[in-house]
C-alpha cells in the first residue's frame, strides 16, 4: 500500500512540474530587451543600436531599451555582454573595431569576439576612404604614391582609430613608400585637420567624409572596398589601383552572447531580416553613408565573415606592430 501512495505521490509531483513549467514558459520575448552599445552616445553604433532598437520592438511588442556602456576601446561593454545571461534578453551592438581589430591590438582580451557571440545581423557596411587635401598635386592613388616617393617623409596622414591607421601603413607598405602617420583622437577631428590643410592624407570611414567630399573640401582618391562603393560610383578601389585584394569592410551589427538559443537568433534575425529589406530603413542607412547589401547575410554567413576578418586583421596588426595606445 505504501508503494501505491509513494507512486501516487510521484505520479502527483511530476505533474505538478510539468504544468508549471508550462505555465512558466512564455514565448520570446516577454519582457524588455536591452541593446548594450560599445560607444557613446551620439556616434554611429549608438545612432543605429537606436535606430533598429525603435524598429524591432514595434515588431515584436516589447521596448528596447540602449544602453551605453563606455570605456577601454569597446571592451567594458563587450565583456559586459560577454558574463551576463544568455537568454536574449541583453544584446550587443558590436561595431568592428571591438568586434575584429582588438585581437590584434591587445595581447590579452577578456572576450573573443569570434568564440564568445554569435552573429544576428549586420546593420550595415562601410569602407574607408583614402582622400587628400586639394593642394596635394594627386588625383589618384598612382599619383598620391608617385608624389610620395618623389617627397619621402613629407607627406603627413591623419587617422582617428588603429584600424584606419593599419589599412594606411598596410597600403605604405605595400606601396614602398614614406609617409607620416599622425593619429586624432576620432574620424572627425582627423577629416577636419584634412580640411585645414595641417594633413595632406587622411584615413577616413565613407561615412564621416561624404559631406565634405561633396563640398570639395578633401578629394576621394580611393576606396578600401573591393568592388566600389555605390555612394561613391567614381571613386576607384585600391585594388584597382594595383593593390589586387586589398579591402578593409568596417561594420556594425547585432550580436548575442554564446550560449543563447538558437530558436531566439533565428527570431531575432528574421525581424530584422524584415527591418533591414525595408524600404524607407535602406534609403535612411544610404543617406547616412552606408551600404545595405549586408542586410541579407544570415547569421552563419556573418559568422564565417567575422572569423576571417579577426585572423587577417591580426595578423596585418601584429606584423605592422601596430598596438592599442
Amino acid at each position: 500500500m505504501q508503494t501505491a501512495y509513494k507512486a501516487f505521490g510521484l505520479f502527483v509531483a511530476l505533474a505538478l512540474i510539468l504544468v508549471c513549467g508550462e505555465s512558466t514558459a512564455q514565448p520570446f520575448p516577454s519582457r524588455p530587451i536591452k541593446f548594450v552599445v560599445q560607444f557613446p552616445p551620439g556616434g554611429a553604433p549608438d545612432t543605429l543600436g537606436r535606430m533598429f532598437g525603435q524598429n524591432l520592438a514595434e515588431r515584436l511588442g516589447q521596448p528596447i531599451a540602449v544602453e551605453n556602456k563606455v570605456g577601454a576601446n569597446g571592451i567594458i561593454a563587450t565583456e559586459y555582454v560577454k558574463n551576463g545571461e544568455h537568454d536574449g534578453y541583453t544584446l550587443l551592438v558590436g561595431a568592428s573595431g571591438p568586434m575584429v581589430f582588438n585581437p590584434g591590438l591587445y595581447d590579452r582580451l577578456p572576450y573573443d569576439p569570434v568564440k564568445d557571440f554569435i552573429p544576428i545581423a549586420l546593420f550595415e557596411t562601410h569602407p574607408l576612404i583614402f582622400a587628400v587635401h586639394p593642394s596635394v598635386a594627386a588625383t589618384s592613388l598612382k599619383a598620391l604614391i608617385a608624389f610620395a616617393k618623389s617627397n619621402p617623409g613629407k607627406l603627413f596622414y591623419g587617422s582617428g582609430a588603429s584600424p584606419f591607421q593599419a589599412a594606411t601603413e598596410l597600403f605604405k607598405k605595400q606601396a614602398g613608400i614614406d609617409i607620416v602617420h599622425v593619429p586624432f583622437k576620432g574620424s572627425i577631428p582627423s577629416l577636419t585637420a584634412a580640411v585645414a590643410g595641417e594633413v595632406g592624407m587622411v584615413a577616413v570611414e565613407a561615412p564621416t567624409a561624404m559631406a565634405q567630399l561633396r563640398a570639395g573640401k578633401v578629394r576621394a582618391l580611393a576606396v578600401t572596398s573591393l568592388t566600389r562603393f555605390p555612394l561613391l560610383p567614381d571613386v576607384p578601389t585600391v585594388a584597382e589601383s594595383g593593390f589586387a585584394d586589398f579591402e578593409l569592410i568596417l561594420w556594425i551589427g547585432l550580436f548575442a552572447p554564446s550560449g543563447t538559443p538558437s530558436a531566439i537568433v533565428n527570431k531575432l534575425h528574421g525581424e530584422l531580416a524584415v527591418i533591414l529589406g525595408q524600404d524607407s530603413v535602406k534609403e535612411r542607412l544610404v543617406a547616412m553613408g552606408y551600404d545595405t547589401a549586408a542586410g541579407n547575410m544570415k547569421p552563419a554567413e556573418i559568422g564565417v565573415k567575422h572569423k576571417a576578418d579577426v585572423e587577417k586583421w591580426t595578423k596585418v596588426l601584429r606584423d605592422l606592430n601596430i598596438r592599442a595606445n
